[in-house]
């Protein structure tokens, strides 16, 4: 059958593409189970107690459509953030909230400043809405502020991302620097700053949530997909300046978050204690990652996130061939996609039964590929 003729010269322009292709995909091709589900950085130490009662006693409802206003849960974030409720838009996950900025600033020929080798699905959406992407490479295995913000002086763009703490190196900036960058952007430029690990992170990698807030240029995301483990349910959310979270009304799905999202952060929200239990067990975790990995001559990065890259020591083609030999081995690891980040792979932080598998065959898998 011929291709519609009715799409437009720029949806017919783009490759039908993923920017992640999931461990389900994985094992269909492969026709067998991954063992150890540790490459999407998922939270394998799973939701609170307080959040799977909550989801079951809420499953009943689920026969109403959600709450189009986010009323309860804006309501509670403001609480948690020390904001205003007109301060906070929620999305499906940073994801959703991403593409909902892209598609209110970029047009087509319009430039993006991003990091070469930071999240890509940022760049999808990107690429979806015809902008153009200026790239800039990482300096010590973190975002280069300095340069970014050159870039984004010099190509006039109309929007800058970056990711605090890091995806996918772990890496991170002050929280004082991060305010600098901001405060020096252009005004005309917006800031999607992407604070999805902030979580794990120390507390001084992020401004303080009202920092910013006078700054219209400026958008913070966070998710409730990282160490709150809700990374099936898409739910996340924006915070900034009134007059900039009040236009994502005017393009958003009001019914997007579903009311199970809703429940479920609602409730994780509530939870603090076991969201720091989980913050505490995946330091522990990120500690085990990096001692698996020197034993066998890896070197971890330091990491603020829920998730360890170790440094593989040689070129691109030697941790692909890691990665895939672990994935022979029913293990689920990712690595960067770029020079010279590529030299890695990334572990995410799990319970022990998952890394009692990785300890055990990352020997064998480094002796099989030489």
């Amino acid at each position: 059958m011929a291709e519609f003729s009715g799409f437009t010269p720029l949806v017919r322009s783009l490759p039908a593409t993923v920017p992640f292709v999931g461990p389900e995909s994985q094992e269909r091709a492969s026709g067998r189970r991954f063992r150890a589900r540790i490459g999407a950085n998922e939270n394998g130490f799973g939701p609170a107690p307080s959040v799977q009662q909550a989801l079951r006693d809420g499953a009943a409802e689920v026969w109403k459509y959600c709450d189009p206003e986010n009323h309860d849960l804006r309501e509670a974030l403001a609480r948690h953030t020390g904001l205003k409720p007109a301060n906070i838009q929620i999305g499906e996950g940073i994801d959703g909230l991403q593409a909902l900025t892209v598609r209110q600033i970029v047009t087509p020929e319009k430039t993006v400043v991003t990091s070469l080798g930071a999240y890509p699905t940022f760049n999808f959406h990107v690429a979806g809405h015809g902008g153009r992407l200026v790239t800039v490479p990482y300096r010590d295995d973190r975002e280069d502020l300095d340069a970014l913000l050159g870039a984004a002086e010099r190509e006039g763009a109309v929007m800058v991302y970056l990711s605090n703490p890091d995806n996918p190196m772990g890496s991170w900036h002050s929280g004082a620097d991060v305010a600098a960058f901001a405060r020096a952007l252009p005004e005309t430029t917006m800031l999607v700053l992407d604070e999805a690990y902030l979580e794990t992170a120390p507390a001084d990698a992020a401004p303080a949530p009202d920092a910013l807030i006078d700054l219209p240029n400026v958008l913070r995301m966070r998710t409730f997909s990282k160490a709150y483990g809700l990374a099936g349910l898409r739910c996340g959310y924006t915070f900034g300046h009134t007059d900039t979270v009040a236009s994502f009304d005017k393009v958003r799905n009001h019914f997007g978050v579903n009311i199970m999202a809703q429940i479920a952060g609602l409730t994780a929200l509530r939870d603090q204690a076991h969201l720091d239990t989980v913050c505490t067990r995946i330091d522990r975790s990120r500690q085990r990652i990096a001692a698996i990995g020197r034993t066998n001559g890896l070197d971890p990065l330091p990491s603020a996130t829920n998730f360890v890259a170790l440094d593989c020591g040689r070129d691109a083609n030697f941790a692909t061939a890691l990665m895939q030999e672990l994935g022979m081995r029913g293990i689920f690891v990712r690595m960067p996609g770029v020079a010279p980040l590529n030299r890695c792979i990334r572990i995410s932080c799990a319970p022990d039964d998952a890394l009692d598998i990785l300890e055990q065959e990352l020997p064998d898998a480094l002796s099989a590929i030489g």
